[in-house]
């Protein structure tokens, strides 16, 4: 598929998820968007925690969307956001396992970005039968480009 029939499907997922920004995308979806769209930025909004103990994605932009301890709200996440990536790029938000880059991709579009997505199944996806992550889903278990500390 090439990008645009990429966005495009997740366009069309994001409408059927009834989301208030653009769409929503698989992370292989979201690292072959990264590959071949230039202007493309992949936000990880994770804690520093988790990028430290758990892993990176090379070539993200970080941005703490809430802070370890606490798992308080960074009331300047998008003063930071808008720091290190234009209003008018193409945004894909990563987390954990989808839910607070579902919330930075909200967050953003309301602050006049306008071509915001979320990775579905974040860097780490849901949690198995056995209660533990990075085997169903997710960035990890794709098989993509990571980095660990």
């Amino acid at each position: 598929m090439n990008i645009e029939d990429i966005l495009n499907t997740a366009k069309l997922r994001g409408k059927q998820l009834g989301l208030p920004y653009a769409g929503a995308l698989t992370p292989h979806e979201a690292h072959d968007v990264m590959q071949h769209h230039s202007a493309a930025k992949l936000v990880d909004v994770r804690t520093r925690a988790e990028w430290d103990w758990v892993g990176r994605v090379p070539g993200a932009v970080e941005v703490e969307i809430t802070s370890y301890p606490g798992n308080r709200p960074n009331p300047a996440f998008i003063e930071e956001l808008e720091k290190k990536v234009p209003k008018d790029a193409l945004v894909m938000f990563l987390c954990r396992s989808g839910g607070r880059s579902h919330n930075a991709a909200g967050y953003a579009t309301q602050a006049g970005y306008t071509n915001c997505y979320n990775v579905l199944e974040g860097f780490e996806g849901d949690r198995d039968a056995g209660g533990q992550r990075n085997k169903v889903g997710g960035w990890r278990a794709a098989g993509l480009p990571w980095s660990q500390s």
